[in-house]
């Protein structure tokens, strides 16, 4: 930080929406300016404060006492106003409540869990990779992300097979409420009474598999740790923060690795890579771009004072980007050591199913490497819009055998 950022007693206040249309198509160039701009911003459209820089947005999130999650990780403060559902126990919960709920869902994500995953994600994995190259040329969100992520973990937790479908609106309602109020979260609550009612019928113990995720879950109702209520709280969000995020990555890293030929040909040629190719993309293309959290007391900031009560916007989709933490930070190298990406946010509150999304991600692109020879763009990307996720609608792919 320079001596004139240091003094800086006021937030940099730039006529700007990040929840724009425009914004979220390419939201690169509005991050960098913002980065270059000032460590603080002040939205008076939002009365939201924004943090860009890496070691900003990884302060905020991870001291929990200071920046908490409990008033809602969205832009509405819920000590001001009422949420559209019970908030997440984990998610939008400090401790001591969130340790007690974090506690139970981290049993499911063990070692041991994931190493017996393993087997049956990886066989889907071939099995849909064999799928795309019978095909050779497909649709990479409909035909490809948006079929391995409904299926392999929602198996995991035991879901029922039927209904499936509203996973995917269901994950929408959720990351565009986190967003101001405006069109696109009014489209993704259009059939929400129906969605929320499957997702609350099928998250409850009876619905579910005796021998998944979700049976552990309840197990710690019996075991007196959870309320049954809190462990179909935990259920439901397991499957919001487990699906559309993957879905959205692994859309991501195909388009990356379709338009990176050099880095497709190092992954072809290292399988051994997939891990670390997929890491990357979260850092460079990661499906979350931000999260907020809410100021306990008076706060400073990258040198600016903020009030107690006051929400921030932690733009991690920039702080992946930020020079200041990453060289070249624009280019896409699967070969970079990728630690201390946020991706996966970071502190108490990073996302407690990264096991298993890294799982799916090194078992998809692993044997794609495995038995692909090419991989290109057939034809134009269609963006998917969303206030905090950064996704495709439809990306058409080709691909031909090794």
């Amino acid at each position: 930080m320079t001596q004139t950022e240091k003094a800086l007693s006021k937030p940099v206040q730039l006529d700007i929406d990040p929840f724009s249309i425009a914004a979220l198509g390419d939201p690169y160039p509005l991050y960098r300016a913002m980065r270059e701009a000032g460590p603080v911003h002040y939205s008076s459209r939002y009365d939201c404060y924004f943090v860009v820089r890496h070691d900003d947005v990884q302060r905020v999130l991870g001291e929990w006492r200071t920046f908490s999650s409990a008033a809602g990780v969205g832009l509405a403060n819920f000590n001001k106003e009422r949420p559209w559902r019970p908030p997440s126990i984990v998610l939008e919960a400090d401790p001591p409540l969130h340790t007690r709920t974090r506690t139970v869902l981290a049993r499911t994500m063990t070692p041991g869990v994931v190493r017996q995953l393993r087997e049956t994600f990886e066989r889907e994995a071939e099995l849909l990779i064999d799928r795309m190259l019978d095909m050779g040329a497909f649709d990479g969100i409909a035909d490809f992300a948006e079929i391995y992520p409904t299926k392999v973990f929602p198996d995991a937790v035991g879901l029922p097979a039927k209904g499936r479908e509203n996973l995917l609106p269901y994950g929408s309602m959720v990351f565009n409420s986190f967003g101001p109020r405006n069109a696109l979260t009014e489209a993704a609550f259009a059939n929400a009474d129906a969605v929320r009612g499957w997702i609350m019928a099928n998250c409850a113990r009876d619905a579910l598999s005796k021998d998944g995720l979700g049976a552990m879950i309840y197990a710690a109702v019996d075991a007196g740790e959870v309320s049954e209520d809190e462990a179909g709280m935990l259920v439901r969000s397991f499957l919001s923060a487990g699906v559309d995020t993957t879905v959205n990555a692994f859309g991501n890293m195909l388009w990356c690795l379709a338009t990176f030929p050099d880095q497709w040909r190092k992954l072809r040629e290292n399988p051994g890579l997939a891990r670390n190719a997929f890491e990357e993309s979260l850092r460079f293309e990661g499906p979350a771009q931000c999260f907020f959290r809410t100021t306990m007391d008076d706060v400073e900031v990258g040198g600016v004072q903020i009030g107690a009560n006051e929400k921030i916007c932690c733009f991690m989709a920039s702080a992946n980007r930020d020079p200041r933490r990453w060289n070249n930070p624009d280019t896409f190298d699967i070969e970079r050591k990728v630690v201390g990406h946020m991706g996966f946010g970071t502190g108490i509150h990073g996302c407690v199913g990264q096991p298993i999304a890294r799982l799916e991600g090194e078992a998809v692109f692993a044997a794609l490497a495995r038995k692909a020879g090419t991989i290109e763009l057939a034809g134009e990307p269609v963006r998917q819009y969303n206030n905090v996720l950064r996704a495709f609608a439809s990306l058409p792919v080709r691909v031909t055998r090794k």
